[in-house]
């Protein structure tokens, strides 16, 4: 399992790679960059002192020669740059906001399974009921909600009418570090997230719960005698969780790109928040660490999906 881990780690190295080379193409190819907002802050500067502004910063360079020092600094120094608007390091500024977005990703994550595994599993054990019907025409609608409209939607409904939640923020006031505030301010945002997830999660849980109710295993469990709860429970489910591991590694992307827009409208200051402030204000190497940082996160969700397939099911074996 080790040496697996370690060769799927080496060969994402050419992704990544791939990965910044086209990220940073695209960044110094679009029209405007930062040298137009970095003169307009700096317009009581002269022309040549701004110029030397731009020297100092490398945008009078092409954009692969810009890319061969920021990946040179990045492979021999872990130095991922600094912020053009407030001249912090990168790693600082995405230190003080990532553990927000994994505390909402990991929450929506928890209200997903524990919503969408009960109700598939009880829609495939009570098959063509009424609640088995209610719940596939629930899935089918939530497939074309828009998160930022639910979003919206959610904040109009239960922090402005029913004012049962705040509708922005992180913490309250004088609150601020609490364990149980923060997860207060983080419900409305992780249901956002949750709500849209939970259309393909119960289709695929029904799925796969019906695809293993009827194996050989299981008929040979009943007639040891063992309990229907433990049949399902310890048998059926187990086996039933491995496309949901699939989905959970290919639902990773998504939930990146979802938080993107969730902690903007919540004003919750995490990843997302930081991204898109610096997407408007052209900070490229912010932006250009948090694209890296969203695109290993999204490699190593994918292999620990594959690892939890070994953990899962004893037939799996990676040599």
């Amino acid at each position: 399992m080790i040496v697996y881990i370690a060769r799927r780690l080496i060969g994402a190295l050419p992704l990544l790679l791939f990965i910044s080379i086209v990220s940073y193409a695209m960044m110094g190819l679009s029209p405007g960059g930062p040298t137009a907002i970095i003169t307009q802050q700096a317009k009581h500067l002269s022309p040549a002192a701004q110029h030397a502004y731009m020297v100092a910063l490398g945008l009078d360079k092409p954009w692969y020669v810009q890319y061969f020092y920021w990946i040179k600094n990045v492979v021999l120094h872990g130095d991922l740059g600094t912020s053009f608007i407030d001249q912090r390091p990168v790693l600082q500024k995405i230190g003080e906001k990532l553990p927000v977005t994994l505390a909402l990703l990991s929450l929506s994550f928890f209200f997903t399974l524990a919503i969408a595994l009960p109700i598939g599993v009880i829609a495939a054990l009570r098959k063509n009921s009424l609640f088995d019907n209610l719940s596939m025409v629930l899935t089918l609608a939530l497939y074309g909600v828009p998160t930022f409209w639910l979003a919206i939607f959610l904040i109009d409904v239960f922090a402005l009418r029913l004012q049962w939640f705040p509708s922005s923020g992180l913490f309250s006031v004088g609150h601020d570090g609490e364990f149980f505030n923060g997860l207060y301010h983080l419900f409305l945002p992780a249901m956002t997230l949750t709500i849209p997830a939970l259309a393909s999660w119960i289709r695929y849980q029904r799925s796969s719960m019906l695809n293993v109710l009827d194996e050989p295993y299981l008929r040979t469990a009943r007639s040891k005698g063992l309990p229907e709860r433990v049949v399902v429970v310890k048998h059926a489910l187990r086996n039933a969780l491995m496309p949901i591991i699939t989905l959970f590694g290919l639902s990773l992307p998504g939930l990146f790109g979802g938080a993107y827009f969730v902690e903007y409208i919540f004003a919750i200051p995490g990843m997302g928040y930081l991204g898109l402030n610096t997407i408007f204000q052209r900070d490229y190497p912010t932006l250009m660490a948090i694209t890296m940082l969203s695109a290993v996160l999204v490699v190593l969700g994918n292999l620990l999906a594959d690892v939890l397939y070994a953990i899962v099911d004893p037939r799996v074996r990676y040599d």
